[in-house]
């Protein structure tokens, strides 16, 4: 499968142009590869983070529609025996 490539215009400040320009210069690399790898780590990451809150919106309403959840002692207990030779399982709604 080949990647289509399409041109895309960013409009940067002065100083970004700069910084991009001597931070290029010190990797070996072109302003425009730096560019695309900010971008590109930014996506990851940004997607990563939307994926945990829709997950926590999820995790919220199913609580609010089912009462369900842990006991902070069981969590505590839990978090407790990590690191040690009788590690228990994870604690289960209630």
């Amino acid at each position: 499968m080949q990647t289509t490539i399409k041109p895309m215009a960013i409009k940067l400040p002065q100083q970004e142009r700069e910084r991009l320009q001597k931070l290029g210069e010190a990797r070996k690399r072109s302003p425009h590869w730096l560019a695309k790898e900010a971008i590109s780590q930014y996506l990851d990451r940004e997607e990563v983070a939307e994926q945990f809150r829709q997950e926590t919106v999820a995790c919220w309403e199913e609580f609010c529609h089912t009462g369900k959840s842990v006991p902070h002692d069981a969590v505590m207990k839990w978090l407790e025996s990590w690191g040690t030779n009788n590690e228990l399982e994870p604690p289960r709604c209630k």
